[in-house]
């Protein structure tokens, strides 16, 4: 322990939210210093080797535009490794840009992770880390993460429940005395809920768009309820009857309609853990209610949506999309908590 804390006065000690859509790194001491897109721009040069151009959001910014010649790739998809050579290097260049060299010893990292991830999954994120300059890589479960970065009071014999609602997965767990009681984990979130826009204006009106587009859409006039007024968006795409370009007016309801089903999977999910939290934990959710995080929280009324539907009163988090690193970065300050909550 001693070795430890003298170990931890050289090294720039880091947490990573290493999620779908975005990855956002904090460093021991300075707080967050990166919050990007989890996207890797690579041109293929005459040898046949993937030579990044751009990670981030000079990279996102590049997505469904590249010539040929450049891709624009998310490696990470419903929060595990689709890509492991992508993600090492995505990881490195995000180490090597908050590190610098001032500390002469690797960092030790703490990443987020989703619940139930696979052994063959963790290993792949943790040989990513160190193959890119970690010293030591501890892994903590998202619902944990997003529990302490919501400020919940993890250690005390008392049950919180937080839903995350990420890019690829949506995390939910009940948390009491350090340690997740009841967690389950969907393959369903804010990408599913883009997908579904996509789907639904091409199956409606005929009209293909993109994903960054349905994303917009979900952010500018997108609503979990029947609002009490209607916002409307022209939205812009290619005919797949006549070939040509084509722009519609997309309301909120349209949106809402769109995404009904895959709120209904969340919704699901979140019965699923309520049905089987043990009835003293149950009633302690009952007084203090369903703390949300992660950037689905943001879908404007998703809390209305879920408190009407379970009759539990729903909070959303002080910065949501940034719980779990936020979660992630505290355990770094606690080493005991650390040793606690992480696993191998």
């Amino acid at each position: 322990m001693f070795f430890d804390k003298v170990i931890g006065i050289f090294s720039s000690d880091i947490a990573i939210d290493l999620g779908t859509a975005n990855t956002v790194v904090i460093v021991r001491g300075h707080g967050i210093v990166i919050d990007e897109p989890s996207v890797v721009a690579v041109q293929r040069d005459a040898t046949g080797r993937n030579r990044i151009l751009a990670v981030g959001k000079e990279a996102k910014d590049m997505v469904g535009k590249t010539p040929g010649s450049i891709t624009a790739i998310r490696p990470m998809k419903d929060g595990v490794i689709a890509d492991f050579e992508m993600t090492e290097r995505m990881i490195r260049y995000f180490i090597e840009k908050v590190h610098k060299r001032k500390a002469f010893i690797r960092p030790r990292i703490v990443i987020g992770v989703p619940y139930g991830v696979t052994q063959v999954e963790r290993k792949a994120i943790k040989e990513s880390a160190m193959s890119a300059g970690a010293r030591e890589v501890f892994l903590i479960e998202e619902p944990m993460a997003a529990a302490i970065g919501a400020g919940l009071p993890v250690k005390e014999p008392k049950g919180s429940l937080v839903v995350d609602i990420g890019g690829g997965t949506t995390e939910i767990g009940v948390v009491s005395l350090g340690g997740l009681v009841i967690s389950k984990s969907i393959r369903v979130a804010g990408d599913k809920l883009d997908t579904a826009i996509v789907d639904y204006i091409k199956r409606k009106h005929n009209l293909l768009i993109g994903e960054r587009v349905a994303e917009e859409i979900k952010i500018n006039i997108g609503n979990a309820v029947a609002p009490k007024e209607q916002k409307t968006m022209f939205v812009k795409g290619r005919d797949q009857i006549t070939g040509l370009l084509s722009t519609i007016e997309f309301s909120t309801d349209d949106t809402r309609e769109a995404i009904k089903d895959t709120l209904k999977d969340v919704l699901e999910a979140l019965k699923d853990v309520l049905e089987i939290t043990p009835p003293d934990l149950a009633g302690d959710i009952v007084e203090n209610g369903i703390i949300l995080t992660g950037g689905g929280a943001m879908l404007e009324n998703i809390d209305k949506y879920l408190s009407d539907a379970t009759r539990l009163p729903v909070y959303i988090a002080e910065e949501p999309l940034l719980a779990v690193a936020k979660g992630a970065g505290r355990v770094l300050e606690e080493i005991d908590l650390l040793q606690q909550i992480a696993y191998d």
